[in-house]
């Protein structure tokens, strides 16, 4: 089935133009008895069927008028729904425009870079934002389309699964956010369903989606308890300032799960689940993990590290042998791994995101805040 580019953003970030930022120069032109001659998503893109919908948007299939056969995925957000959460908005754009090779805006005004104006370096494994166009109800996002699936239904459906897949796997995560950390991204929001593959193809390689939760680090203190619970920082939940050190935790969750099935903390309880992550809590329980090499422990170790100060970067990370060097067992483990995601992630479960909001409530009311967080997200 095709996977598509859909996030919901529920974070804050810094004021920038987004919605009418060149009214007045639309006005202007008027006056002067010029036609705004802007072409609309429309003159651009033929809108196919729905992929998905959200809380504030809809993501549907686009065909390129001037490339016939080429296709995307346009998200579309309604205005009227955003409203009072545009700076979410603005801040996805924000973000994905820096992992973008250059993207053309069209229409009133969407963020604060211009037409064709190039944006920094791209990245192989970052999900590209390929256009915005912005009519009076609603902004488009032209995005490029992932049609390869999502990470777990891929291992599960292949016939043989390593280490050394997963090995493979993680370093390209691992590059892709360290690229991120250079930019001044954090991700705050990395999970494996926002991990898909780029095609259908056997040796197809990863790619990173869904920035609704994204910040950059030049944009004040990050103090905000947001993202998924599971995968979620010690010193997220704690409510202590933080960085970019919450993706590698949040990595070393994901590479735990790749290597069993099953996540390192579960608890039904949301406070039994918060105390596991706080302590740094996980096991590598027997049968499970008995043909699961020390070197995979060792690496999971370094980034699951509650004292963010021990806990490894992206760069460090890629040097461990189990990801550079040949640590990485090549025995089959499918078996056990496959039925262990089918049994803990079903659909049903893992498609269950938590907003942020929601997660805050929840600490705040079981009183975890160890002091010192912000007003910042």
């Amino acid at each position: 089935m095709t996977s598509y580019i859909a996030s919901e953003c529920v974070s804050r970030l810094v004021k920038m133009p987004l919605f009418g930022g060149k009214k007045d120069s639309a006005k202007k032109s008027r006056k002067e008895g010029k036609e705004d001659k802007t072409p609309s998503v429309e003159d651009k893109y033929i809108l196919k069927e729905m992929l998905g919908t959200g809380a504030f948007s809809e993501v549907r299939l686009a065909e390129s008028r001037e490339h016939p056969g080429q296709m995307f995925a346009v998200k579309i957000i309604d205005k009227k729904a955003l409203k009072g959460k545009e700076d979410s908005l603005e801040n996805e754009i924000k973000v994905l425009r820096r992992f973008s090779g250059s993207v053309r805006q069209t229409g009133s005004g969407c963020g604060d870079q211009g037409i064709g104006e190039p944006i920094r370096l791209t990245h192989p494994n970052i999900v590209q934002l390929l256009e915005t166009f912005e009519d009076k109800h609603k902004v488009y996002l032209i995005m490029e389309l992932v049609t390869g699936g999502e990470l777990f239904d891929r291992i599960v459906e292949k016939g043989s699964y390593t280490e050394k897949d997963a090995s493979d796997l993680i370093r390209q995560v691992l590059e892709a956010v360290d690229y991120m950390h250079e930019q001044g991204v954090v991700h705050r929001d990395l999970k494996p369903e926002n991990l898909l593959y780029y095609s259908p193809d056997e040796d197809s390689k990863i790619m990173i989606s869904d920035f609704g939760l994204s910040k950059m680090e030049d944009s004040g203190i990050m103090a905000t308890a947001c993202g998924t619970p599971g995968y979620v920082a010690p010193e997220v939940l704690a409510q202590k300032p933080y960085g970019k050190a919450v993706d590698v935790w949040s990595i070393g969750v994901i590479s735990y799960i790749l290597l069993c099935g099953y996540p390192p903390f579960y608890d039904e309880n949301d406070a039994n689940l918060f105390a596991q992550i706080l302590k740094g809590e996980f096991e590598f329980d027997s049968p499970y993990w008995d043909d699961i090499s020390d070197s995979a422990k060792d690496f999971i170790r370094q980034l699951m590290c509650v004292d963010v100060d021990k806990r490894f970067t992206c760069r460090q990370a890629l040097a461990h042998p189990w990801i550079s060097g040949n640590a990485a067992s090549n025995k089959n483990i499918h078996g056990t791994v496959s039925e262990q995601l089918k049994k803990n992630f079903a659909k049903s479960r893992w498609k269950q995101a938590y907003h942020a909001t929601t997660v805050i409530r929840k600490m705040q009311q079981m009183a975890l805040s160890s002091g010192g967080a912000g007003s910042n997200p």
